[in-house]
């Protein structure tokens, strides 16, 4: 398969997440991503594990987020080990980090330095709060990003407090983000020839996220969103019947819709609290008590073979057993196999989008700390 980014050499200065994630996507695409790593004991990540599991020696979050890259050992505080990756930099199309503010300064690998050893050279850069400014050094945590950005005042109930989201939705986004703006600069840099600075910042990224409510938020005289009572309410800003519900044997997902033609379809009466169209989100919190008691007096299977002909929007509520085991997922063949160096096998999920019609896969796993010395050595380091 012909890649779209077949020939691009990317180096990744990045730990833990949101900085690997956008090497990851920027992999699966075709670029060549080398990860500089401390010596020893590399990038953090490879430590840091999910529910405390490991694959080796390295943990299988490190391994979910570095596949298909190569690993080159390098101190940057030693001076020939610093010299050859400068050297590296000098033929490297993208450069990343997410270290804090003034550490690459002080290694001297910032942008006005590295500009000067590749012109060429698109510099990307994640932080938690931006370079600059009075938060520029505050850690740039995923539930600290999610606390102060709004978040967590979302999802759930009017009883629930604030809500986190069970996953890191600000660096997954962060380093989606740094993609788009790195390839971006690069289409700038084919025109021009010349290099450029991407700087995203968590917040930002997390807050982008939310533009729809925060839009609403700005243009209504600063009311809070407020959430329904009713759990299983999924937006705050929207009307009934948008909630998940508790049928006879399970839940069950229900999105906007024909309000009075739901409720006719399912024998609910809200004659007392639909007087027009305003009422569904006016009496929002009435209605899905409604809807809510109807709902449980039948299956799942009872209400979906009832709506879904009547181009309902609504479906069941999986976890992830249920889910795997869908024939839609089987048929979009979403998990890919990594062969790792033992020899074993490591299923994960591949890169979401296709070229041409084909799925884009990858059986190569993470690398292990410095793996890729020699090899990079020969290449690309002169006198080796």
């Amino acid at each position: 398969m012909n890649r779209p980014l077949e020939g691009l050499l990317v180096l990744e200065f990045c730990q833990f997440l949101a900085g690997p994630s956008a090497g990851l996507k920027l992999a699966d695409l075709g670029a060549r991503v080398i990860k500089i790593e401390r010596p020893h004991k590399g990038d953090a990540c490879r430590q840091l594990s999910i529910k405390n599991l490991f694959v080796g020696e390295d943990s299988l979050l490190f391994h979910t987020i570095n596949r298909n890259k190569e690993s080159y050992a390098a101190d940057l505080k030693n001076p020939d080990d610093l010299e050859k990756v400068k050297q590296l930099i000098a033929r490297a199309d993208v450069m990343t980090h997410n270290f804090r503010p003034g550490v690459m300064e002080k290694i001297g690998l910032d942008f006005a330095a590295a500009q000067q050893i590749n012109p060429k050279l698109i510099y990307g850069l994640v932080t938690g709060y931006g370079n600059e400014g009075p938060w520029a050094n505050k850690p740039g945590q995923d539930l600290l990003i999610q606390s102060v950005s709004g978040l967590n005042y979302l999802s759930g109930s009017s009883e629930d407090g604030p809500v986190p989201f069970g996953i890191a939705v600000t660096d997954i986004m962060g380093g989606n983000h740094l993609v788009q703006g790195l390839l971006a600069a690069l289409i700038k840099r084919a025109k021009t020839g010349k290099g450029m600075l991407v700087e995203v910042s968590l917040l930002e990224s997390v807050l982008d996220v939310q533009f729809e409510v925060l839009t609403t938020f700005l243009n209504d005289g600063g009311q809070l969103p407020a959430r329904s009572v009713v759990r299983g309410s999924a937006h705050a800003y929207l009307s009934a019947p948008y909630a998940i519900y508790q049928t006879a044997d399970s839940f069950l997902a229900m999105a906007m819709g024909n309000l009075p033609l739901i409720c006719n379809l399912i024998g609910c009466d809200i004659s007392a609290d639909y007087l027009d169209a305003s009422s569904a989100f006016d009496n929002r919190d009435q209605l899905l008590q409604r809807l809510s008691a109807t709902f449980k007096t039948q299956s799942n299977s009872f209400w979906l073979d009832l709506l879904e002909p009547h181009d309902i929007w609504c479906a069941a509520v999986l976890n992830y057993k249920e889910a795997t085991e869908l024939e839609v997922f089987r048929d979009m063949e979403i998990r890919q196999s990594l062969k790792l160096p033992d020899g074993t096998r490591l299923d994960t999920t591949r890169h979401p989008i296709r070229i041409d019609g084909e799925k884009i896969v990858t059986d190569k796993a993470a690398p292990k700390i410095g793996s890729g010395n020699e090899m990079i050595d020969k290449e690309f380091i002169t006198g080796q």
